[in-house]
């Protein structure tokens, strides 16, 4: 039997580890899963809406670090982490996306002989700016086993010098919490709340500093949002850091005037009841661009790359930037022509992935 630490940190890391712990859980006589949830961003209402909704178990350790710097929040979680890591002695921990705590504690067990999994590896925005970059690439330069979502995440990880023994494809992870709630998340009444049922409407999600943290930037965005508006209602839930840079700038009176409506951030089958009957997406985030491609919605990402492009080769995703005419141009071309979206979804897309990468830890310790 495996022990397994899988490590959580942040919201998007919930919906990659539950159907692996799920997964693990099944199979009892193998695997011996424990979660370690290290409270990098840690809102307890929000963090409790996620764990009941994705039926993740209660956390066997919560290290409770909080916001800080991202120098001072990844030594705190390596200080907080060690000790667990000497007490459990576990065969793998294993780690998602590519968050500070997913670096963090990969480079604990790297020091401690400890082997890691990484699921997600190999994205590469090619923007070392990011710090996202700057996790995955490392993460990736000291996992034992690399699991990927897509085979040009496995030319990445090639490319950059990586052993094919120990990439495996497993397909997206998240797809497979995806396809798990969905009828569940169709019986919710936020839509209906919304007044929404039977309309036409877009999602808009904004929440990277680049975007959000720079006040031309931010109004260029809003700006182009205010005009696809016009044409049918935008709704918003705003991360607390951009509502209050809404407010900082002086952009309230905007979204007044306009048909962007700001509602509070909603969990996550909430917010899958809302975008999953959505015209359009617009986001800044990268689990949605899959989550849109999986679903065959029309996404415009408003970032100037992205770690995922198979979301536009092979699926709905469109990556625009942050130039509002740019926004503009792309988003009423896709309202106005719906039967132009490439509807093709990625291979391993399946909602199986999590027994995929069960297999390949069992095989890997062979």
């Amino acid at each position: 039997m495996l022990k397994i630490l899988n490590i959580v940190g942040a919201r998007p890391n919930f919906m990659k580890i539950a159907p692996i712990v799920r997964e693990m859980a099944r199979r009892g006589d193998e695997f011996q899963p424990l979660i370690v949830h290290t409270g990098q961003h840690y809102d307890e209402a929000m963090s409790d809406s996620f764990f009941r909704d994705l039926g993740i178990p209660k956390p066997d350790y919560h290290l409770e670090i909080g916001s800080h710097s991202h120098a001072v929040q990844t030594a705190k979680i390596m200080t907080a982490f060690e000790p667990i890591v000497l007490q459990e002695k576990p065969d793998w921990v294993l780690v998602v996306g590519d968050v500070n705590s997913t670096i963090a504690c990969a480079l604990v067990c790297a020091k401690l002989n400890i082997k890691i999994a990484h699921v997600e590896a190999g994205l590469r925005s090619r923007d070392r700016t990011m710090p996202e970059e700057i996790n995955r690439i490392l993460t990736d330069a000291i996992s034992d086993l690399l699991l990927t979502t897509s085979e040009d995440a496995d030319e990445n990880l090639k490319a950059e010098g990586v052993s094919g023994d120990k990439i495996k494809f497993v397909g997206n992870v998240m797809i497979d919490s995806l396809f798990y709630n969905l009828e569940k998340a169709k019986t919710l009444k936020v839509r209906e709340n919304l007044n929404l049922d039977g309309k036409d409407y877009a999602v808009l999600t904004l929440h990277r500093p680049s975007n959000v943290d720079e006040k031309e930037v931010f109004g260029g965005l809003l700006e182009a949002v205010a005009a696809i508006s016009e044409e049918m209602p935008v709704i918003f839930p705003a991360h607390p850091r951009t509502k209050a840079n809404i407010a900082r700038f002086g952009f309230a009176a905007l979204l007044e005037s306009s048909n962007i409506k700001l509602i509070e951030p909603l969990g996550y089958l909430d917010f899958m009841n809302l975008y999953a009957s959505a015209k359009i997406v617009l986001t800044d985030s990268g689990g949605l661009q899959e989550e849109t491609t999986a679903l065959s919605i029309p996404c415009l990402t408003l970032r100037e790359n992205t770690e995922r492009p198979i979301t536009i080769s092979h699926g709905t995703n469109v990556l625009v930037g942050t130039n509002p005419q740019k926004i503009k141009n792309a988003a009423f071309e896709i309202l106005n022509n719906q039967s132009a979206v490439d509807k093709k979804i990625p291979p391993l897309w399946d909602g199986h992935a999590a027994e995929r990468i069960c297999n390949a830890l069992i095989n890997q310790a062979a």
